[in-house]
């Protein structure tokens, strides 16, 4: 075998194993995109999300012709591959601190498209699935306030505050506006959608808004006493939801 048979030979293997690591439908939406639609290989990397050389070698392996001028080398491509391993030890680095480390290491880059460049390569979190929250009927309701902005009346600016309740079994929503969020709207929110309803939930969800709490460390909550004392007396039990984890 000569030369340049071997050299086809391996040059036809590296392009089997490159795509047999990309799905076909993949491999089949990026040859369309390029082909049919005439979008650029940057383009069609930040749609799809998958790396700008990832594209190229698929059309180089496909042996589509290029559409306009050939791509100019980037800045940044010599230190891709520092940013990768760095981003993905210490991912919430802002995107200014490592641009100081590039700079020092040689780019000449500017600051502005530097930032654009990271955030397309910064590596997302995994999206998080979650459960819709199913309860037997009567057992649970979900109250918060919710803000609409503002109202002129006369001279005076005022807010414009939602008192809500769902049920959770239902989903049926109560909503009663106040212009303002005291502690006395809070309560008669409440009451209203008691009436409402003609009855009330076993236990009442709030999302840590002042009004039902009034510090919480991990575990240890300290309950707004009045809302205790309201609770006492309606024979309702409050329960805050996780931090940060009004879903």
């Amino acid at each position: 075998m000569c030369v340049v048979e071997v050299r086809v030979v391996f040059i036809a293997s590296i392009a089997e194993t490159f795509l047999m690591t990309i799905k076909a439908e993949l491999e089949a939406q990026i040859l369309r995109l390029y082909h049919v639609e005439k979008w650029r290989c940057g383009t069609i990397a930040k749609q799809l999300r998958v790396h700008r050389q990832t594209v190229q070698r698929v059309l180089a392996y496909a042996g589509l012709p290029r559409h306009g001028p050939p791509p100019r080398p980037s800045m940044i491509e010599p230190y891709l591959q520092f940013i990768q391993q760095t981003l993905e030890t210490f991912p919430t680095l802002t995107a200014s601190r490592l641009y100081s480390m590039v700079r020092e290491r040689g780019y000449k880059g500017a600051p502005d498209h530097f930032r654009h460049l990271i955030a397309q390569r910064r590596p997302r979190r995994a999206a998080e699935a979650f459960l819709r929250l199913r309860t037997l009927p009567g057992e649970q309701m979900q109250c918060d306030w919710a803000h609409f902005g503002h109202m002129e009346i006369g001279r005076a600016r005022r807010p414009l505050m939602a008192f809500v309740m769902v049920l959770s079994y239902s989903r049926d929503i109560y909503l009663h506006f106040f212009l303002d969020a005291r502690m006395e709207n809070f309560l008669r929110g409440h009451v209203g959608a008691f009436t409402h309803w003609g009855g009330l939930g076993k236990v009442i969800l709030y999302d840590n808004l002042k009004s039902a709490v009034l510090e919480r460390q991990d575990d240890a909550i300290r309950f707004n006493p009045r809302l205790l004392a309201f609770a006492g007396h309606y024979r309702f039990e409050p329960r805050p939801v996780a931090v940060y984890r009004g879903n």
